[in-house]
């Protein structure tokens, strides 16, 4: 499963968005997301096993507790891609910027 697929889920996305911060326990994020999309500790515990074998979360034990993290060198593939597509878009939402701006100075 590639970085695409894995955050083509709802649930695993939004994993990733709260480990953005920083370090989150299991708990923390087993509470969040029952919360939020309605599911159990185990199927929670499932989408973070997901993300550890794809790389783009960490898992640290500390005593009882254990910590996630998200690896933001996963992400370089997803970035690099998103790069290659700013750049074609960028072009165009500047063309119709002046199109636009154009379009209201013949207005006035």
């Amino acid at each position: 499963m590639n970085q695409f697929e894995v955050l083509a889920d709802p649930v695993r996305r939004r994993i990733v968005e709260l480990l953005a911060p920083g370090e989150r326990t299991a708990g923390e994020l087993t509470i969040a997301i029952g919360e939020e999309f309605g599911i159990s500790q185990p199927a929670v515990s499932n989408q973070l096993r997901i993300l550890r074998e794809t790389g783009l979360a960490s898992a640290q034990r500390r005593g009882s507790t254990r910590l996630y993290a998200l690896q933001p060198e996963a992400l370089d593939e997803v970035d690099a891609w998103l790069q290659r597509q700013r750049r074609f878009w960028d072009q165009r939402l500047d063309a119709l910027g002046t199109e636009l701006s154009r379009g209201r100075k013949e207005e006035s």
